[in-house]
């Protein structure tokens, strides 16, 4: 069982930043594949980001490549998404994922674990 807790959600303006954390608690946390999903009003939940279990790869929505970075520390069991330019159509709850078989990753099918989600908006 690994439980996630994301943080550093809110409002911010277009072109702003803001960086989501999403803290987890198993100690075999290198073990899992992470990935950050969104889901705004009215819409399905879609993949954003995703990173492996050491850090060496790293894997993107086209719409937020070069605006986004996703990076993870194992050794405190944290995995970060690090959001620049922001934009209007970026508004969603934001979650992050464990995926203990790291195979397709962008399918939300593939991932046993979630967070409640975190709240970005950005503002015209």
């Amino acid at each position: 069982q690994v439980q996630l807790v994301e943080s550093g959600g809110g409002l911010v303006q277009a072109g702003g930043s803001l960086r989501l954390s999403c803290a987890a608690s198993r100690r075999t946390f290198s073990s899992y594949t992470m990935g950050w999903f969104r889901q705004a009003p009215g819409k399905e939940r879609e993949f954003v980001a995703a990173i492996s279990g050491s850090g060496a790869y790293t894997y993107y929505q086209d719409s937020v490549k070069g605006r986004f970075t996703i990076s993870r520390d194992n050794a405190k069991n944290t995995v970060l998404l690090q959001m620049n330019s922001l934009k209007p159509e970026d508004t969603a709850v934001y979650s992050c994922a464990a995926s203990p078989l790291g195979r397709a990753i962008r399918s939300s099918a593939s991932y046993d674990y979630w967070g409640p989600g975190t709240q970005v908006t950005v503002s015209s």
